[in-house]
C-alpha cells in the first residue's frame, strides 16, 4: 500500500489527544471517532498532519499549497458555527483541485434539508412520513393527510440536535410548544413530521458509483422506562452513563426476511443516487410493525468512529476498521478532483 500524505480536517476544539490514557468515557465521546480516524491513517503507513478550522479558509489554502496533501480527510460538520456551511469547505476544496474523503457539496445540500430530501426521495417512490414545514415566527397548519402523533426537529440540524422526548406531540398544543423550542433554542426552521412507530434501522452505503451497502443494522433500548418512545435523542446520542442506564445498544437488524433486506438494499442505493451522495452516507428509516419502511433522512459523512455504526456494520460485511477507513481514502483519491 502507498503511502500518502492525508491532511485530516476537523473543529479545532475536537483535536484529539495522541493517547487516551487518563480521559474518561464522557470526556472522550466528543472526539473519538476522530481519535480512531487520525490513528488507523497512521497505523497505515500515511503521513497525517491534523488541522483545525472553523473560521478561517486561509489555513487549509496553506496546507494545500505548501504540504501539498495527497488526499484530505474530511471530517468538519460545521465551519463558521454552522452545520450548513460544511459544504463550502468542500465546495473551497474543489476549487484548490484537492482529493477531499466523503461526500461532495451538491449532495451535503440535497441530504442536509430534511424536506427537500424527502420530496426528491418521494419522487423516486420510496415512502416518506407525511411531512410539513414551519419556518421561524410562523404559526403551524397541519395540513390534511398528516395526523398526529408528529414527531418535531430542526429543518437542518444533525447528530439529533433539540431531539427529546417532548419532540413526539400528541395535539396542537404541543406542536405549538416544540416549534418555538426549535426556532427560538436551536435557531433554525422545524420540521413535523408523523411518527413511525416500529425501529429505526440504519443501512451504510459505501461508494462513488460502484455501490455498497452493508448490513441493515439498528440500536435498540433494553431498559428504557414505561411510556417512553424508542427513539435516538440527543441524550441518548451522546452522554454515555445515559446510554447505559437506559441499556442503549447497535447491533445487526434481526427478523428481516430476506425480501425485506434486499428492498433496504435496492432503496438505499436509489436515495444515495437521487441525492448525488458520494464518498459514503447512512440512509435512516422507520420500520412500522407491517414491515413497511420509511425514509427518514440521508447523513452523509456520518460518524465512523471504530464502535459507531456504519464500522460496526461495515466489519459485519467483513471489512474491518482499517480496511474501511483505507477504503474511504481510496474512494476520495479515485474521484479526483472533480467531485
Amino acid at each position: 500500500m502507498r503511502k500518502q500524505r492525508v491532511l485530516v480536517l476537523l473543529h479545532p476544539d475536537l483535536m484529539p489527544p495522541e493517547k487516551l490514557q487518563g480521559t474518561t468515557a464522557r470526556e472522550r465521546q466528543p472526539w473519538l471517532s476522530l481519535y480512531d480516524v487520525t490513528t488507523t491513517l497512521r497505523e497505515l503507513g500515511h503521513e497525517v498532519k491534523v488541522l483545525g478550522v472553523q473560521w478561517e479558509l486561509a489555513p487549509i489554502r496553506h496546507e494545500v499549497k505548501t504540504w501539498k496533501p495527497h488526499v484530505v480527510f474530511n471530517l468538519l460538520e460545521e465551519f463558521y458555527g454552522m452545520v450548513e456551511f460544511d459544504q463550502h469547505v468542500v465546495a473551497y476544496l474543489e476549487l484548490l483541485k484537492v482529493p477531499y474523503t466523503g461526500c461532495n457539496p451538491r449532495g451535503l445540500v440535497l441530504a442536509r434539508g430534511k424536506a427537500l430530501s424527502k420530496k426528491l426521495v418521494g419522487y423516486h417512490r420510496v415512502k416518506v412520513p407525511g411531512f410539513f414545514t414551519v419556518r421561524r415566527g410562523r404559526a403551524p397548519k397541519v395540513p390534511k393527510g398528516c395526523s398526529f402523533p408528529l414527531i418535531v426537529k430542526s429543518l437542518t440540524a444533525d447528530a439529533s440536535e433539540g431531539i427529546a422526548q417532548a419532540s413526539i406531540v400528541e395535539d396542537k398544543e404541543a406542536l405549538v410548544e416544540r416549534l418555538q423550542f426549535v426556532h427560538e433554542k436551536i435557531g433554525t426552521d422545524a420540521i413535523a413530521e408523523e411518527f413511525i412507530p416500529g425501529r429505526e434501522i440504519y443501512c451504510t452505503v459505501l461508494g462513488n458509483s460502484r455501490l455498497q451497502v452493508f448490513p441493515p443494522w439498528e440500536v435498540s433500548f433494553e431498559r428504557l422506562p414505561a411510556g417512553t418512545a424508542p427513539i435516538a435523542t440527543a441524550k441518548a446520542k451522546h452522554d454515555p452513563e445515559y446510554q447505559r442506564k437506559i441499556g442503549m445498544v447497535q447491533h445487526p437488524a434481526e427478523g428481516l426476511d430476506e425480501k425485506l433486506r434486499d428492498a433496504l438494499v435496492r432503496t438505499s442505493k436509489r436515495i444515495y443516487r437521487a441525492l448525488e451522495i458520494d464518498g459514503y452516507a447512512r440512509i435512516d428509516y422507520r420500520l412500522a410493525p407491517d414491515g413497511t419502511f420509511y425514509f427518514l433522512e440521508a447523513n452523509p459523512n456520518p460518524d465512523i468512529g471504530s464502535n459507531e455504526e456504519a464500522a460496526c456494520s461495515a466489519e459485519a460485511a467483513g471489512i474491518s476498521y482499517p480496511q474501511l477507513v483505507q477504503k474511504i481514502l481510496a474512494l476520495g483519491r479515485s474521484r479526483g478532483s472533480h467531485g
